[in-house]
């Protein structure tokens, strides 16, 4: 049996290879969804050798399926955010202290002490619904963070601009981590110069405004926040684990993740690096669901294993990967 302690102390590409085709026969073993969708494949526990030999369950099944591995109690069911009428996923969660493990590690991997830290998290249409993992980590976050001052604001954007002034001028670091479209409404009520200040936006205009290509969007936010760089955090719904960009849209994975690239005509073969291609992911500490998923994001990823995340498919279509989905 695998344990968080084998996911967590991962410290080498080939310790990372070796848990992860371990993950792979247990999920192939445990999750039904999966082993149909290897078989159809041709995939078993006899061929697979490798990390490129694992298949990728296509994201889409979190909506059409219960994707789990494990016969534990669900512990938390953590859902996407949709328009009305729109089939949104659900990620049944038996153990939700490995998502804790998680990203508390990551935290720290990325950015040391939460302790040391004011973290503000001005994300509105998440907190508006339930089954938010998010707002599950975040609010982890600020109370890790025993800070004060640290909390979510809504539409209290005044008090939040007033709190972030204060915060900054008295030399506390704070992390403000925000929903893309929310974090352009505070800049246009007030231009800061933040010098104490890290600004992570979380993604998505959530309907709200026109989409922006990244460059364009963190040159605004830059602008508008008086900072260097805007950092991002890449995670999902289907997804117990986050990759993190310091700057300019590259992403790095904590040792327990990994990115391969996809070709994006043939959902089966992988692209060199440099190539944009479909991103999957392997993510160990979905342990109890499935830790091989094939997402709709378009991306390339670069030598040192850092990627970045370039658009989405159109239509939400991966081809030749649709075998199960309904």
């Amino acid at each position: 049996m695998i344990n968080s302690n084998d996911i967590f102390t991962i410290s080498s590409k080939k310790e990372f290879e070796k848990i992860a085709l371990k993950v792979f026969r247990f999920q192939f073993d445990n999750n039904l969804v999966y082993q149909e969708f290897c078989t159809l494949l041709k995939k078993n526990k006899e061929n697979v050798k490798s990390l490129i030999e694992i298949p990728f369950l296509p994201i889409q099944f979190f909506k059409s399926h219960e994707v789990i591995s494990s016969t534990e109690p669900i512990q938390a069911t953590f859902t996407s955010s949709g328009t009305t009428g729109m089939q949104t996923s659900k990620h049944l969660v038996t153990d939700i202290t490995l998502y804790e493990e998680s990203y508390r590690n990551a935290f720290s991997e990325f950015y040391g002490n939460i302790e040391d830290y004011c973290v503000l998290a001005l994300l509105p249409s998440y907190l508006e619904r339930e089954g938010s993992s998010l707002i599950h980590m975040v609010d982890d976050l600020i109370h890790s963070s025993k800070h004060e001052d640290s909390g979510f604001y809504l539409n209290n954007y005044d008090e939040l601009i007033a709190k972030l002034i204060e915060l900054d001028n008295s030399g506390q670091n704070v992390i403000l981590i925000g929903v893309t479209y929310a974090l352009l409404d505070l800049i246009e009520l007030h231009k800061f110069q933040l010098k104490n200040t890290i600004i992570m936006e979380t993604g998505g205009m959530k309907g709200k405004r026109k989409e922006m290509i990244r460059e364009e969007l963190h040159d605004i936010l830059c602008q508008g926040f008086g900072v260097p760089v805007i950092h991002s955090e890449y995670g999902m719904t289907e997804l117990l684990s986050q990759a993190y960009s310091l700057g300019n849209g590259i992403f790095e994975c904590p040792n327990w993740m990994q990115i391969l690239i996809r070709d994006a005509e043939d959902a089966l073969s992988y692209v060199n690096e440099g190539k944009t291609g479909g991103i999957n992911v392997i993510d160990l500490a979905n342990i109890n669901s499935c830790s091989f998923i094939a997402t709709q994001d378009l991306g390339k990823k670069y030598p040192n294993h850092s990627f970045e995340v370039l658009g989405r498919f159109d239509n939400s279509d991966i081809r030749g990967c649709n075998l199960m989905v309904i």
